[in-house]
Order: C-alpha cells, then structure tokens, then sequence
C-alpha cells in the first residue's frame, strides 16, 4: 500500500515528538494549550452519543484517557505515528487500545466506528486524504470532529504546494470544503473558546457528519 503524502519535513517531525514526548504533558501545556480544545472535543462526542470512538494524532493520550474515563464508551482507540508519544500513552492508561499509524491509513474496517477526533494535528496530515479515510472508518450517521489551527485572516498565505512547510493550517472556510469534499454534512464550526489572553491562538472546531 502506498505511504500518505505528507509534507517534506513530516518525518523528521514525527521522529522530533517522540524526543519531545515528555514535554507534552508539561501542566501548563496542557491547561492553556491543548485542554480547550479536548474539552469542546468530549462535548461533542457526548451530545453524539458516541459509543466507538477513535482519537487519531493521540499523543500522549491525554484526550483519549479522558474520553475513557468520562464518556466510558464501549471501545476507545488512540491512534499515533510517533513510537515515543505511543510508549508514554501506554503507560498511562491500559483502557485505551493504542495502535500505530498515520491518519491517511488507519488500522480500522469500514464502518467501525461512530466517532472520530483528532486535536491540534490536522495540519501535518495529507487534508484531504485524511478526511475520506475518517468517512471510511465511520458507520453512517458517524461524527467526524477536528480542532485545527486556522489561518488569520491578516496574514499572507503562503503556497500550499511548497513541499518545505511542514504545515498548513486551512481556514474556517477551507475546511468547511474539505469536509464536504469528504461528503461529510458540517454539522458545527466555531471558534475554540479561550481565555483573552490566549485570543491570538487562532484554532476553531468543525464537526461533519457522515450521511
């Protein structure tokens, strides 16, 4: 099977988390960093119900502890690249199925799962090769749910086929297209909620759902 086409620094990237793991979990991170946006991630899963859940990008496996324990669903799986970032994510938790791989080919049938997420790494992945594999993996009626950081509006883009930036980072708007390229039916956008202090983040929520 062919490997997914990221952009031209994502290897070393990858091989850079598993270095930085620990960090990761660093409190202060994870409080103004990462939390707001787990948190609009589990309201979602809980006004969907959802009871097969993948956290794709997992990390440490932060969310995916979370969603286990204050969802309790009956299967939860994290999934990630980075073998450091996987070692730290087992040792915190054995509820969790934890499985390597990347996003673009994950280790699931069609129609496992009713609910995918993934927090503050869309914009390392192929985009849209991501979104068709989340529709593949998800049973009719899933919900895909992706916290991203979007572009500011004042800044110039920079081309998005220049294969040495390692990110790309679409608008609210770019990814309300991509998820319908994905023929996922946009269900939610905003703007993740932040203190005023942190309102120069620039990420939002978009939620599809598989028709």
């Amino acid at each position: 099977m062919a490997q997914p086409r990221r952009r031209g620094l994502n290897g070393a990237i990858t091989q850079m988390w598993s270095l930085l793991a620990p960090v990761y979990d660093l409190p202060v991170l994870q409080q103004w960093v990462y939390r707001p946006p787990h948190d609009e991630v589990i309201a979602q899963l809980r006004a969907h119900g959802a009871r097969k859940i993948a956290d794709i990008a997992c990390g440490t496996g932060i969310l995916s502890d979370r969603i286990e324990r204050e969802i309790k669903p009956d299967e939860i799986y994290g999934v990630d690249m980075s073998d450091g970032m996987l070692a730290q994510a087992r040792a915190r938790t054995d509820r969790v199925k934890f499985l390597r791989g990347p996003a673009e080919q994950l280790p699931f049938d069609d129609g496992a799962l009713d609910a995918v997420v993934t927090t503050s790494a869309f914009h390392f992945f192929d985009q849209p090769a991501a979104l068709r594999e989340f529709h593949r993996v998800l049973a009719p009626g899933g919900l895909a749910a992706v916290s991203a950081l979007t572009s500011p509006q004042w800044l110039p883009p920079l081309p998005r086929d220049n294969r040495w930036k390692p990110q790309h980072n679409p608008s609210p708007a770019e990814m309300r297209r991509l998820f319908e390229r994905a023929e996922f039916t946009v269900s939610d956008q905003h703007r993740i909620r932040r203190p005023p202090w942190l309102l120069l983040v620039s990420d939002s929520i978009t939620v599809g759902i598989k028709n």
